[in-house]
This record gives C-alpha cells, sequence and structure tokens, in this order.
C-alpha cells in the first residue's frame, strides 16, 4: 500500500509540474483532483485489510493531502501570482511610497500616481512638492553617475491645493518593475548631490472602477436630497436630513461636483449663504400667554434670513414686548435644506402651531410676511383655523400689500407706503440724489417679483399702477414668472426700450434676497434677468441690487402697524 501513496503522491507533482504554464486556478483545481484520487485509491485499498492495515491507511491519506497542498504552494510561487500580472494595458491610480520624508508625492494628491500599463510595461507619474529634485534615476545613485546614465527628466506639473491656490512643480515619469515590491530609485536635487531611495507601487485601482465608485457615492447624495427636497413632513424628515449631509461631507471634492438629481445639484450644500449662526430660527419654549407668530416663506440663504425675516421680527419684538415672537416657515422645502445643511430647526405652521399649544399660549396674533393674500397666504389661514379652538382668541394681521383689490386700477395706502419705501431705497442705493436725477441719467429700476397664478395676481399690476400714479415714470415692475402676462421679462424689456432708458437697476421685490435674486435675477445664466437685458443689446449697463424688502426700515414700519392693528 505504501507504493500505492507515494505512487499517488509522485502523480500529483508531476500534474503540478505539468500546470506551471496554466493559472493558479486550473492548477489548484488539478492538484485537488490528483489529491482527491489519492485518497480514494487508499481507502480502496484499506477497506480491503485489516484494522492494523486501515490505521496505517489513515495515516497515508493524510500524507497524501499534506503533499498535495504542499505541491499546489510550490506551483503557485512558479506561476506567479503577482498583482502586476493580472494588470491589463490601461490607466490605473497607484500609491508611491518612499523610504524618506524628504521624497514624496505632493500632499494635494494623498501619496498616489497614475500607472500607466502599456504592452506590459509598467510606469507612474508622480508629481512631487516643488522643483528642488531636479533628476531621478532607476537604480542605484552610483550608477546613476555613470557614464551612459539614462536619467529621468522632469515634466512641469501645475498643482490646485485646498485653498484654491495653485502651484507649479516638477513630475517625473517612472518605470515600475513590479508592484509590492520596493525597487531602487535616485534622486539628484539642486546641490547636485544623489541620493538613494527605495520605493513602492501598490494599492493600483482602476480609474474606471474609481470613477464609477465616484458616481456611485454621488447618486447617494443626490438621492438624499431628492427625499428631503419635498413640502411635505414626515417623522423619517430630520433622520433624512442628517444622513445627507453625513453622506455629502464624506464626499471628495471631484464627488461633490459630480451630484446632481431630479432636484440635487452641488450648490445645494456646497453653495455659501452666509453665516447661519448669526440666524435666530426662535423655535424656543416658555412663550407666555401671548405670542406673536410670524409667518414666512422662508429662504435657505442664511444672509437674508437673517437681515430681511430677522430684521422684521426684531420690528416686531422691539414694537410688543409683552408679546413672544416665534418663528414659523411655510415652505417645508427650505426648512429641510437649511436644517440638512445648517443643522438650524425651523418650525413650520403646525409645529409652531402645537408648540403655541403646549405652551400653554392663550392669545395668538399670526403676522404673515407674506406679500399679498396668495397661495401661501391661504394655506396659513387654513392651518391657523384647525388651531383656533385651542386658544382663547386668534388673529391674522394682513399681509405687506394689505387687501388685493377687484382689478388693476385699485390700489391702498399699503401699496403707497411700500411703493415709496422701495423706491427711495434703490434709489439711495444707486448713489442718486432723488428719482427724478436718475430719470435724467436714463436710469430706470425694475422690481422683480414672483408672479402667481392665483387671482391675488392682479397685486402686481396694481404696484405699476401705483409707481404711475406717483409719477415714478422709471420704475417697472416684473414677475418671474410671468403671471400676471404684462410682467413678463419680455414685455419689462420692451417697456424700458420704449422709453428710452438706456441704464437699468434690477432689484428683487420679495421679502428676502434668496434664489430668485441671486440666480434668477443677478445670475450669470442666459436665461436670468441681467443676461437676458444685456443680451437685448439695447443697454449701456445693467447692474443689481441683492437685497429684501425685509431689510428696509420702512418696510418693517408697515409690518408693525399691521400687527398693531389686530393686537388686543
Amino acid at each position: 500500500m505504501k507504493k500505492r501513496t507515494l505512487a499517488v503522491i509522485m502523480a500529483a507533482m508531476m500534474v503540478a509540474s505539468a500546470m506551471a504554464g496554466c493559472d493558479s486556478k486550473e492548477t489548484e483545481e488539478a492538484v485537488n483532483e490528483v489529491a482527491s484520487a489519492g485518497e480514494e485509491a487508499v481507502n480502496e485499498a484499506a477497506a480491503e485489510a485489516s484494522d492494523e492495515v486501515q490505521e496505517a491507511a489513515t495515516e497515508a491519506a493524510e500524507e497524501v493531502q499534506e503533499a498535495a497542498e504542499e505541491a499546489l504552494e510550490e506551483v503557485k510561487e512558479e506561476v506567479g501570482e503577482s498583482s502586476d500580472s493580472a494588470l491589463e494595458d490601461g490607466t490605473y491610480s497607484a500609491k508611491f511610497t518612499t523610504d524618506g520624508s524628504m521624497f514624496h508625492i505632493n500632499e494635494a494628491l494623498d501619496d498616489r500616481g497614475t500607472l500607466k500599463v502599456e504592452n506590459g510595461e509598467m510606469t507612474i507619474h508622480i508629481t512631487l512638492p516643488s522643483q528642488n529634485i531636479v533628476n531621478l534615476f532607476p537604480g542605484t545613485a552610483e550608477d546613476a553617475q555613470k557614464d551612459g546614465a539614462v536619467l529621468l527628466e522632469p515634466t512641469t506639473d501645475s498643482v490646485t491645493y485646498e485653498d484654491g491656490t495653485t502651484e507649479e512643480v516638477y513630475g517625473f515619469d517612472v518605470p515600475v518593475p513590479a508592484i509590492d515590491e520596493p525597487f531602487q530609485l535616485a534622486l539628484i536635487g539642486t546641490k547636485g548631490k544623489w541620493y538613494d531611495h527605495e520605493v513602492t507601487v501598490s494599492d493600483v485601482q482602476s480609474e474606471d472602477a474609481e470613477a464609477g465608485d465616484d458616481k456611485v457615492a454621488a447618486d447617494k447624495v443626490a438621492e438624499l436630497i431628492d427625499s428631503i427636497y419635498v413640502q411635505t413632513w414626515s417623522e423619517e424628515t430630520d433622520s433624512l436630513c442628517e444622513e445627507a449631509k453625513k453622506a455629502w461631507d464624506a464626499l471628495t471634492d471631484e464627488q461633490k461636483e459630480m451630484v446632481e438629481g431630479e432636484d440635487a445639484d452641488p450648490d445645494y450644500f456646497g453653495r455659501d449663504t452666509g453665516d447661519a449662526s448669526k440666524d435666530d430660527p426662535l423655535n424656543g419654549d416658555d412663550i407666555g400667554e401671548n405670542e406673536l407668530l410670524v409667518v414666512s416663506f422662508g429662504t435657505s440663504f442664511n444672509d437674508s434670513r437673517a437681515e430681511d425675516i430677522g430684521g422684521i421680527e426684531k420690528a416686531l419684538a422691539k414694537a410688543y414686548p409683552d408679546w413672544s415672537v416665534r418663528r414659523a416657515f411655510t415652505a417645508q422645502i427650505i426648512i429641510n435644506h437649511v436644517n440638512a445643511r445648517d443643522g438650524e430647526k425651523i418650525d413650520n405652521m403646525e409645529q409652531a402651531m402645537q408648540r403655541a399649544v403646549d405652551n400653554g399660549v392663550k392669545n395668538l396674533v399670526v403676522q404673515p410676511t407674506h406679500l399679498m393674500h396668495g397661495a401661501e397666504y391661504d394655506e396659513l389661514t387654513e392651518v391657523v383655523e384647525s388651531y383656533k379652538d385651542k386658544f382663547e382668541s386668534v388673529a391674522i394681521a394682513e399681509p405687506l400689500l394689505g387687501e388685493v383689490g377687484k382689478d388693476a386700477t385699485e390700489i391702498n395706502e399699503d401699496k403707497e407706503a411700500v411703493a415709496k419705501a422701495i423706491t427711495s431705497e434703490a434709489v439711495k442705493t444707486a448713489g442718486f440724489d432723488s428719482l427724478d436725477a436718475a430719470k435724467e441719467d436714463g436710469t430706470a429700476f425694475v422690481f422683480m417679483g414672483h408672479g402667481t397664478s392665483h387671482t391675488a395676481k392682479v397685486t402686481y399690476s396694481q404696484m405699476q399702477t401705483q409707481m404711475d400714479k406717483l409719477g415714478y415714470e422709471n420704475v417697472f415692475i416684473g414677475t418671474v414668472e410671468g403671471e400676471p402676462e404684462e410682467t413678463a421679462l419680455t414685455e419689462v424689456i420692451n417697456k424700458v426700450k420704449e422709453n428710452g432708458y438706456k441704464k437699468v437697476i434690477l432689484r428683487p421685490l420679495m421679502v428676502v434676497a434668496g434664489d430668485h435674486a441671486n440666480n434668477d435675477m443677478a445670475g450669470d445664466d442666459e436665461d436670468s434677468w441681467k443676461s437676458s437685458f444685456e443680451a437685448d443689446g439695447s443697454f449701456e449697463g445693467i447692474d443689481c441690487q441683492i437685497a429684501g424688502l425685509g431689510g428696509i426700515a420702512d418696510v418693517q414700519s408697515i409690518y408693525v402697524e399691521h400687527t398693531g392693528a389686530v393686537v388686543k
């Protein structure tokens, strides 16, 4: 039986040797097959033998398995399972490490270079921190100084750092003999002395695979942003906001630029809109019996939220010290945006009303900062009505422009006061002594509102009527939505041209200077109001004043008066 066992072992070794030209998987399968056959042969012989012989057979079977495993390891070494043997021609990212602290990849590249494989030959391009190393040599410093030594010449690479600064440094294309195995690479600096170094190329990653991974990570963030870019609130909303921000923070700068969804884009988290810490969300408890709830559509632009909405809230708090001022937004999309990006939690209408109930508020006054009795105002009144029986008294004050009126000719004191306040502020900001002085200069002022399909859209027409009645011939009212039709951008451009004005100053007719003011009005996209006026070619200059109505003291006073009309 020993002869039979030895024969099987020899067969395993011979098969393994013959398989040396095959890949490792085929080799392993072949050796295992022979080992299995050996065990079967031993077991067959043992079945026919005595107990003593069977015990010896078991030992022999174990020897067969051990011999087969040793044979497999030897073949693996001969075949060679180094990582570079699997690299196909193409471009990869790879880690480049050295044995010295003074010789390394530029910090902006995280110790990685670009590995290229062509016809089985590998070369890695490395970008260094400076231009202090002038040559490299694949080998020792001694060999680098011999006659005929071929030195590696530098390339000039441009590097951009995290702070936005750029620098021109040297790079080199270094031949790579093997992956994960140290090799000699000598260098010479500006002082003319050669130094020996040992370097290693490792952690090879396909650039296509990296790009795929980047896209997956970016798409995950886009999906999370889209999940909170909604007008409804759920018990999962806060956790989704936190998850979205955490996922965004984990992205690289390159991955952040790839974020794109139905509503998601890099600006959702990446755009700087000011310091959120300057804004007070006014969502505290300990309200007392009297609450003044200031309700706004809202804005995710931090500076405007603090200056415009916050400005109105502060004016009301100062005017009515016996009332606790609290805040609510009607746009859940904006609430979620501010929560996710800045960690600032603002109540929606239902949350604010429930907070008032939970705090035992008896008298509730709601002051909308909305311009008119439009869709948001209607939704606000519905929510307040549903909580009406929870308080001893509830009152809703007028929005900024007061009652709507039946047609474009019907105006009121509120519209007159607002027209005077915003025009005066625009003229002063533009550096003119008066509106007439601006007119003589050929300058027109265009106030851009939002627009609406609601019946309250006539309010914009009424504001133009009010401007005309005040004799403000070089003041025009327009809307982003183009509703009513005479307020559409093309109509406004034509009116300004027909009246002979060559200079235009754009300013929002909105409580806040948020997305519409910064993008639709003053943005660089070709469909913005600024770009459209410029593209018309009829005007010498277009300027933008990015400021909300809420920051104007006279406008704040109008809200104070409206609140005073219902405070008991």
